[in-house]
């Protein structure tokens, strides 16, 4: 692709982070390091920082989907994803506006649900209607759906404490109707690695990687799920689209950062060549 090409297209559906750490601001981020041009549906604004969330306002229903089909329509979508939804009537004008761009596993488009729905401390962020919609409306509609171990134990019931339940999970999540499911096992402290679990139906694939010392884990889920929509977007299986996404959120944590005075964010940085940065400076 020569600078003039226009790169693979791909839209975020998500909330925005004031703090910059998660929400479509990781997602934008992470589609730049993956080389693709990076749209947005507003669902929320928040008030966050590092420390967490203090506010948030809810963008109403008809005009998230009026952003969906506004870039679909003009700008094409090669794959997309959704984050934070906020409530059941954005669950369901998404699932909709989805349906009339041809987004899904039922259209042309790769549609990756990451269903945030549980804060980094566990607690439940949507309502059980947005939790009902999720279930019924967009993950029959997923091509992958890719939720952490609280996000699984509120969609599911099921605590995942082992790889045996981590199976279960992710079957159960499969019988909600996506075509793929990805059980992270980032949350499972217990485990020396971070084992994740593709699962189609059929088989499994097992996708470890090293645990890194951290806590400076925000956004994480949302640019795993990034980087995996930026890789559907340019061709890749859904195996190697997952495979890559480990690889890129694995090196984004080892590559995290401090911010304020809470937990900062796992960092995109690491994908851009140090010696290509300009160097006039540090300010405080």
């Amino acid at each position: 692709m020569t600078h003039n090409d226009t790169p693979p297209r791909v839209l975020t559906i998500a909330g925005s982070d004031s703090g910059g750490g998660a929400g479509l601001q990781a997602d934008l981020r992470t589609f730049f390091a993956c080389g693709v041009h990076g749209m947005t549906a507003v669902t929320a604004v928040t008030v966050q920082n590092s420390l967490g969330v203090s506010g948030v306002s809810v963008i109403p229903p008809e005009i998230v989907a009026a952003q969906i089909e506004a870039v679909a329509e003009d700008i094409g979508v090669l794959a997309a994803k959704t984050g934070m939804l906020a409530t059941a009537e954005i669950i369901e004008a998404v699932a909709k506006a989805c349906d009339r761009v041809h987004i899904g596993r039922d259209g042309s488009i790769p549609f990756v649900v990451d269903p945030v729905a549980a804060s980094m401390h566990g607690d439940q962020l949507l309502l059980d209607n947005a939790l009902d919609a999720l279930r019924t409306e967009l993950f029959p509609r997923a091509t992958l759906v890719t939720p952490n171990l609280d996000e699984v134990r509120l969609l599911t019931g099921i605590d995942v404490r082992d790889h045996h339940e981590a199976r279960e999970a992710a079957k159960a999540l499969h019988a909600m109707g996506p075509q793929w499911t990805l059980v992270k096992g980032g949350h499972m402290r217990d485990d020396p690695e971070c084992v994740d679990f593709l699962y189609d139906g059929e088989t499994f694939l097992e996708l470890p990687a090293r645990r890194v010392d951290t806590r400076h884990t925000h956004g994480g889920g949302d640019t795993m799920a990034s980087a995996i929509t930026s890789a559907l977007a340019r061709g890749a299986s859904m195996p190697d689209a997952v495979r890559f996404g480990k690889e890129f959120v694995t090196n984004a944590v080892q590559h995290a950062y401090p911010l304020g005075s809470g937990v900062g964010p796992v960092s995109a940085f690491w994908r851009l060549p140090q010696e290509t940065l300009p160097t006039f400076g540090q300010r405080g």
